[in-house]
């Protein structure tokens, strides 16, 4: 004890920086995870952050910014921040080196850098934290440390698991023993042809000396044979109480009013026959022992009156082995995208290779890809406000008319190459107006009269389907049918990335692969 004390005075005499806080935010200032390594309340911390965002400046490249009383160090991620908040007097050196510690730690628990994958991961991420900063200051370790110290086992937990393991078996053997004392009872009194004890209410002595798992169990196991319950006396006079199960006046009446007022009814037994069909008819993914999953997913704001606000698009490519045979393997990549795509590879994977020869390789090829688990191991981003990358240009003409708007609204598909399926473009309409009139459609539409909105339906959208129109009219002005959403789902990826081949480290050999390929919106609005 009196070691580490000295260890620790001395470390503060030599080294005269004080590191308060690590924290993951978005770049609006959200804190996503954050760990303090000095007394501060949750508000203080949540305030720094906060005011984060507002101090950078955009015009110039730095990798910090002070205030009056602390400095952030931060290092961009994507759509987050790595943040360092430290003492004004720290040594920026240090505070540098310990960010690229910190921002190398995040890829070996994170898949990849996005919110929802930090906040599964709040607590390997804490931890590894704590390894590397201890009462304010760095520890000498590296990230092989981290991974060890963080991966140990604790022999405390060990004997507890053990300890409720034992405990679950016990109580589970008490729990048969007991339902088939209340069985072979039940049988015994079944053939005397007296009342079974511990069945004649809440006092029998027989209930209360035996557990409430076992009187389910015991229940369980004596579901073939069916319990009659005597038919209750019926009242003299007129019930009006409601009868579950009958298909009366009310339940018709209440159908209809829903028909009325826009709802699609749906029988239980044609639902059934839908669903049934459906499990039938759906097409199996053919998944070899070596599966590739494509995924792309666009964010994309447009003005009402044309001009692309932003676009942002990520894309994926997730790799899965069933097969331990196949854990060294490469990924031939054929990447034909003259968008000017931002192409970043796993940190274990050979960046050298892949830029040089279009391959996904481990660095070590002595290692083997994890098996019966989804890595991701190239991703790429495009950010452009480019109106020529728009996928799907919509084109809403609300125009006032003299019992309202007369509203056209089209679409264009821009990207020849794409076939995009379950188009969806909702158009809000006002409250209280009624139904719209529509004249002419290129495919189907609904109207939801809870929501308000009217859904222009196209099942499919390609080379040959390119453009369509609508038309309808509704009382209301022309700003209420914005902002028009999109969206839609597609087995062909905006850009033109695809794995082609894929060939055994040890002589080239190829192996059997299968690939499922997918391009879906996040977010696809017109405002």
């Amino acid at each position: 004890f009196l070691r580490g004390g000295l260890t620790v005075l001395l470390r503060r005499a030599l080294n005269s920086w004080v590191l308060l806080a690590a924290a993951v935010c978005t770049k609006a200032g959200k804190a996503i995870v954050s760990r303090q390594f000095v007394e501060m309340t949750r508000t203080r911390i949540e305030g720094l952050l906060a005011a984060f965002p507002k101090l950078m400046n955009t015009g110039k490249q730095h990798t910090f910014v002070e205030t009056e009383s602390v400095r952030y160090v931060y290092q961009p991620m994507e759509k987050l921040y790595m943040v360092l908040i430290t003492t004004k007097n720290s040594n920026i050196l240090e505070d540098l080196e310990t960010l690229r510690l910190f921002s190398r730690v995040i890829p070996e628990y994170c898949r990849a850098l996005e919110e929802n994958e930090i906040s599964e991961h709040c607590f390997d991420l804490i931890f590894a934290f704590d390894e590397i900063v201890a009462l304010g200051y760095r520890e000498n370790v590296n990230l092989a440390q981290i991974r060890t110290f963080t991966e140990m086992d604790s022999h405390e937990e060990k004997v507890f698991r053990a300890v409720r393991e034992t405990q679950e078996r016990e109580a589970k053997a008490e729990m048969r023993r007991k339902a088939k004392e209340l069985q072979q009872a039940r049988r015994d009194a079944e053939r005397q042809g007296k009342k079974a004890p511990g069945f004649g209410g809440f006092g029998s002595s027989a209930v209360s000396g035996g557990s409430t798992a076992a009187m389910i169990t015991e229940t369980i196991i004596e579901t073939d044979k069916p319990k009659v319950a005597p038919a209750p006396a019926r009242p003299s006079g007129p019930s009006k109480a409601l009868k579950l199960g009958a298909k009366g006046k009310e339940v018709d009446n209440f159908v209809d009013k829903l028909k009325s007022e826009g709802e699609t009814i749906m029988s239980s037994n044609m639902g059934k026959r839908t669903s049934e069909a459906t499990k039938v008819h759906a097409p199996p993914i053919n998944m070899e022992s070596v599966h590739m999953k494509i995924e792309e997913k666009i964010t994309l704001t447009c003005g009402r009156d044309g001009g692309l606000q932003n676009m942002e698009l990520h894309g994926m490519i997730m790799l899965r082995i069933s097969d331990d045979k196949f854990g060294r393997i490469r990924l031939h990549v054929e990447n034909e995208d003259k968008k000017g795509v931002q192409l970043q590879t796993h940190p274990n994977v050979d960046k050298k290779l892949f830029t040089s020869e279009s391959l996904i390789g481990l660095k070590n090829p002595e290692k083997s890809f994890p098996v019966n688990s989804d890595v991701g191991v190239l991703k790429w981003r495009l950010q452009t406000t480019e109106e020529s990358f728009i996928p799907l240009t919509i084109n809403c003409w609300p125009s006032e008319s003299g019992n309202g708007c007369d509203v056209n609204i089209e679409y264009e598909l821009q990207e020849d190459n794409l076939e995009l399926n379950d188009v969806v473009i909702t158009i809000p309409l006002p409250s209280g107006v009624g139904a719209p009139v529509i004249g002419e459609i290129d495919g189907e539409y609904r109207h939801d009269s809870r929501r308000n909105t009217l859904e222009w339906c196209l099942p499919v959208i390609d080379a040959k389907n390119k453009s369509g129109s609508l038309e309808f009219s509704i009382a209301g002005q022309p700003n209420d049918f914005f902002p028009v959403q999109v969206s839609f789902i597609s087995k062909k990826n905006y850009c033109n990335i695809q794995v082609t081949k894929v060939t055994q480290v040890d002589g080239n050999s190829p192996v059997r692969f299968s690939t499922e390929t997918t391009f879906l919106v996040d977010k696809y609005e017109i405002l």
